[in-house]
């Protein structure tokens, strides 16, 4: 369920943490994905964009705060670990978190909720059977559905709140 108030918290997720970039557009954050470029690159811009920079590197986390933006390093080795850190971190770094609906996981597009008439043929025959309410991706074409792994997504939100 999408948090109250006001625009989703922006985030810039560097390379080395893209599995939790996935996780967090399904949360509802709104999480780019900088895998290509230099540092410099993605400094500005993460700068230009009024993101938060997410990432597990000592110096570049220093670089980032040199140049005035706001950055969370992350210790945690696990994408559950890193989740309940963001939400601890949150306040010290000036940071409201502020979730949307669910995104699309790979590409952050928006999710279109539909029928079983409307996914016939266009997910696993078995997956069909099992489940009435599925979603869309309106920008790559992605479908999803509540299975095993939107209960463990449920778990990880759970861990923003964690002091």
């Amino acid at each position: 369920m999408p948090l109250s108030g006001g625009e989703r918290t922006r985030f810039m997720v560097d390379a080395m943490l893209g599995s939790l970039a996935r996780k967090l557009r399904a949360l509802g954050f709104d999480a780019a994905y900088f895998k290509d470029g230099t540092d410099s690159e993605l400094l500005s811009r993460t700068g230009s964009e009024g993101r938060v920079m997410l990432t597990s590197d000592r110096s570049l986390a220093s670089r980032a705060r040199a140049k005035g933006i706001k950055v969370m390093l992350l210790r945690g080795k696990s994408d559950g670990r890193r989740v309940a850190e963001i939400g601890r971190g949150s306040e010290a770094v000036g940071v409201r978190l502020v979730r949307g609906d669910p995104l699309c996981s790979l590409c952050g597009g928006e999710l279109e909720a539909l029928g079983k008439k409307d996914v016939r043929g266009r997910v696993p025959q078995s997956v069909e059977g099992r489940h009435r309410l599925f979603f869309r991706c309106k920008s790559c074409g992605h479908y999803y559905w509540r299975g095993t792994h939107w209960k463990k997504l449920r778990s990880l939100a759970n861990r923003l709140g964690e002091k």
